[in-house]
């Protein structure tokens, strides 16, 4: 049976800096809060390497005293709190006194510090726990603290993290939301020598969202407050054009702490999606300011949960602040002119707002038109069009004919497809469902294909193959299309600027965190490039660090496949037969990038038992 041992000062603290220490991002957290708490307005956050080889903190706060330098690396040593009761009262942001023992034990620091009204400052160096040497020093008012070479004597903890690019990512978001937090401080962070970050420290908000988010992001807020005796709700939510898919732009904080709740974000999603028709996540900074009495943030040592008193009351006040921001603003932007046209005459009914807008359309319409719109890929080979008449009753109401007459040919297999093992039979196409749903038959046996589900597949094993094989057809746009990242998306997509090139998307750097989308892929036909990047973008966040390329590759082709025709999308004869001519040809017509069936099969056994023509 082994005995039990009692661990020394060194194993103890390396194990208890796990807790405290995730990564460069968790030093760089606690460090900033350790300065926010001593009243800086000036902070300065430089890295290299991720924060693996260096983190500086140089702040203009209220400093440490000399004679308490020394005792500030001791653990649980903290001039937050004096006892136990103090915990469920508390008014800074750190309070354990883990945070600089916990570094010190897994890094070398150096630490000057000087208060106001002494000449000179103190500095002490500390490597792996160890006092090294303290002696004065002559430096401005406040505290520089460095931290270099992180997990130097804990190999086993540096081998698991991150990339270098993606440390400073994470670094960089929780400068951010620190940030945002603390609109009154300005705030620089400096990634080697390339300034990521600065905020004004003017005590605005919207322009430290601004300075972080961008223009885009910054005009498309809406407002919203709420308070009463025992707490005050307020912030920024975005509108439907800037809602992402991830929550990577959602922040909560209560009492300044950054926190993550389910129960916030539910509400604050759920009162979105009231006024909201889009599958995607809202843009929100949400600040909570209750009784410190009312809420515990002592649950783990990064403080990130936190528990309330009562979960319900925040879930309700929440939801409510944000619906009424959002409903006011939806009525506000649709305020209806109830005067009576004077072009109406006595006895006529008055035309709704939808009516009046058709009616100046149609007014605007030339008086003859050519229109023929086809899904992309769908294309006839062969069609004539006649011109659109259009005949005009009492100069409001068109009666709008249209004759098209094609020479489209039935479609046969190509010789690339020959060789190629059809998955399916030819089918006989009857007809669409719904504008949803193509009908075929073959032998008896009736065929209900998904055309949305199948043609995304259709394009998604093209676009694969082009990629295979470098061959992708790419048309440029236009006009380039600017994208303004953030830096974390900017660091996401520099880390996949290879992949972004071989998949079709020609991208150069537009100054700061900006790109200029040049060129993308020919199938993609209108669909908003833009938005399709930015999507992307979200998506390979969601895979995580390590995947391969083929698996980026896989996800890019899924997103991109959105330029499928829809469901409701009217498809004419000739369309339905190329689509389904397309499907047979391809590695497996049955299942969607999403996993999702696109054909459907009954027999006519199956049919006459429906019908209960046999038994």
């Amino acid at each position: 049976m082994k005995r039990i041992n009692l661990l020394n000062e060194e194993t103890s603290n390396k194990i208890a800096a796990g807790e405290v220490v995730e990564g460069p991002s968790s030093v760089v957290k606690e460090l900033i809060e350790n300065s926010i708490d001593a009243h800086a307005k000036n902070i300065t956050i430089e890295i290299q390497e991720g924060g693996t080889s260096l983190i500086r903190i140089i702040d203009d706060g209220d400093g440490i005293h000399p004679q308490d330098i020394e005792k500030a690396f001791l653990p649980h040593a903290t001039s937050k709190i004096t006892e136990a009761e103090d915990i469920y009262a508390i008014h800074t942001l750190g309070f354990r006194g883990e945070a600089l023992p916990s570094i010190a034990a897994v890094g070398k620091v150096n630490i000057k510090s000087r208060i106001e009204g002494e000449e000179f400052g103190g500095e002490l160096i500390i490597e792996g726990g160890e006092k090294k040497s303290f002696a004065e020093c002559g430096m401005n008012k406040g505290t520089t603290l460095e931290i270099r070479e992180l997990f130097y004597n804990v190999p086993a903890r540096k081998k698991f993290l991150k990339s270098i690019s993606r440390e400073a990512a994470i670094i960089n978001d929780i400068v951010n939301r620190i940030a945002i937090a603390n609109p009154g401080i300005s705030f620089k962070l400096f990634n080697g020598d390339k300034k990521v970050l600065q905020t004004f420290g003017n005590d605005n908000l919207k322009d430290t969202l601004r300075t972080i988010y961008g223009k885009t992001i910054s005009e498309s807020l809406i407002y919203f407050e709420n308070a009463d005796d025992t707490m005050t709700i307020f912030g920024f939510i975005g509108k439907e054009d800037v809602a992402r898919g991830s929550r990577n732009n959602q922040s909560i904080f209560v009492n300044g702490r950054y926190v993550k709740h389910k129960s916030i974000v539910v509400a604050v999603e759920n009162a979105f999606k009231s006024f909201s028709t889009c599958n995607k996540f809202p843009f929100y900074t949400l600040f909570i300011e209750i009784y410190p009495e009312l809420v515990d943030v002592n649950i783990h040592p990064t403080k990130a949960e936190i528990k309330f008193e009562d979960d319900g009351i925040i879930f309700k006040k929440v939801f409510h602040t944000v619906h009424q921001a959002f409903k006011k603003e939806v009525f506000d932007s649709f305020q209806i002119d109830t005067e009576k046209p004077k072009s109406w005459t006595s006895g006529e009914a008055w035309p709704s707002e939808v009516e009046k807008i058709e009616l100046d359309l149609y007014k605007a319409m030339p008086k003859e038109k050519v229109h023929v719109s086809f899904p992309i890929d769908l294309k006839p080979e062969h069609i004539e069009v006649k011109a659109t008449t259009t005949t005009e009753i009492n100069d409001n109401l068109p009666i709008v004919k249209e004759s098209i007459v094609t020479d489209y040919p039935i479609s046969t297999p190509t010789e690339e497809k020959i060789e190629k093992e059809a998955k399916f039979p030819p089918l006989r196409i009857i007809g669409q469902f719904n504008k949803t749903y193509i009908i075929g038959e073959y032998n008896e046996i009736l065929y209900m294909i998904d055309q949305h589900a199948a043609h995304e597949k259709i394009l998604f094993e093209k676009y694969l193959n082009q990629i295979e094989e470098q061959n992708i057809i790419i048309q440029p746009l236009l006009i380039p299309s600017v994208v303004d990242l953030t830096v974390d998306d900017y660091i996401y997509y520099e880390e996949n600027k290879e992949i972004f090139k071989n998949a079709g998307f020609t991208l150069e750097d537009f100054g700061g965190n900006s790109l200029a989308l040049k060129e993308v892929p020919y199938f993609l036909g209108r669909l908003n490039p833009k938005g399709l990047l930015l999507s992307i973008i979200d998506n390979l966040k969601g895979l995580g660090s390590g995947k391969t390329s083929e698996i980026k590759y896989n996800r890019i082709a899924t997103m991109a496949c959105k330029a499928a025709v829809k469901g409701n999308d009217f498809l004419s004869e000739p369309e339905m037969i190329k689509l389904v001519e397309d499907l047979r040809f391809i590695e497996d017509p049955f299942h969607c990038p999403h996993g999702r069936p696109t054909i459907i099969k009954f027999n006519n056994f199956e049919l006459e038992k429906l019908f209960r023509r046999i038994v």
